[in-house]
């Protein structure tokens, strides 16, 4: 236990470093932005006492690194700027479109993680027989098949063609209405994991053979314990140490999906956010959108470490 908490603490350590390195790399690119935030503020009709005024006033005429601290400044305090457009705080969109990209997350993760297990497990019990070689196809396939293609064939086939499921309009919430929620985000949701379940499955099945080929597993069934049994109790539990290791990376790699799923799919969330803060040179949208992203993913991996190291005892005592 010991070793678990040194280990936990190494990595929340590291948080603040990497939240840093994130707020820095994301202010740098911002500050190239051709846009004028006094312009973008004030209008094209504004003085030219009137944009200084601005720029002064908000120390847009302070050196690089002081711009920076006034900008982590204002990050501890909650402040991402004003979203000019509609008068009113990033923040408050952010906090708006935010679940909903979360939402749609982990729907495609759990589609994605529960067709992978699935998948993965079988193909290893039936190894080189023509179920492994089916469900390999099928991994391969999914695996090499673009979300955003995806997306568009599934509106052309389950919408526009056979009309089962919507793939715009507004988003119910799910207490108000769980048949339609679950509805308007099957389709995006499924756009989202297919990928993921074809290169999870690959991990799963190549875990499980490893793990069916050890010693143990032969004594256990040599000495009468069944398969199943084998399999459910130990197989399963050590295999999955691996897969979790990875789904830590395919974490990212799905809410960086998620965001262009929702443009094609008319959700509210942070992609079409970050769109409209891109068509209407809103750097300040731009800014709050990519950084809250970034920290998501990074705090979402610390989270996956903390899982590996309570899955896999071994580690704990590195």
């Amino acid at each position: 236990m010991t070793a678990l908490l040194r280990l936990t603490g190494r990595r929340l350590l590291q948080l603040p470093v990497m939240i840093l390195g994130i707020t820095l790399l994301v202010f740098v690119v911002m500050s190239f932005s051709p846009v004028d935030p006094a312009i973008n503020a004030l209008g094209e009709g504004a003085s030219v006492e009137a944009r200084e005024a601005y720029r002064e006033a908000n120390g847009l005429d302070e050196p690089l690194w002081t711009r920076y601290l006034l900008f982590l400044g204002g990050l501890l305090q909650g402040d991402f700027g004003t979203y000019s457009a509609r008068q009113v705080p990033v923040v408050d969109e952010i906090v708006r479109a935010f679940p909903i990209t979360l939402q749609l997350t982990f729907l495609g993760l759990s589609i994605g993680i529960l067709a992978a297990f699935v998948l993965g497990v079988v193909a290893a019990l039936y190894r080189d027989r023509w179920p492994d070689q089916a469900i390999r196809l099928v991994s391969i396939v999914s695996l090499a098949t673009p979300s955003f293609w995806l997306a568009v064939l599934l509106i052309q086939v389950f919408t526009l063609g056979l009309g089962w499921l919507p793939g715009s309009g507004p988003l119910p919430t799910f207490p108000e209405d769980p048949g339609g929620y679950l509805a308007r985000m099957a389709l995006p949701a499924f756009a989202v994991g297919l990928p993921l379940s074809g290169s999870l499955t690959r991990v799963v099945r190549t875990a499980v053979v490893e793990e069916l080929d050890k010693d143990y597993v032969r004594t256990a069934i040599g000495g009468g314990v069944s398969r199943v049994e084998v399999v459910a109790r130990n197989v399963l539990r050590n295999a999955l140490i691996t897969p979790i290791t990875v789904l830590g990376l395919r974490i990212g790699y799905a809410m960086g999906g998620a965001v262009v799923i929702e443009v094609i799919f008319a959700l509210p969330g942070m992609g079409t956010l970050i769109l409209s803060g891109v068509t209407a040179n809103e750097p300040n949208i731009v800014q709050g959108v990519t950084l809250t992203v970034a920290l998501a993913f990074v705090i979402i991996n610390i989270v996956v470490d903390m899982l590996y190291l309570l899955v896999n005892p071994r580690i704990r005592t590195v």
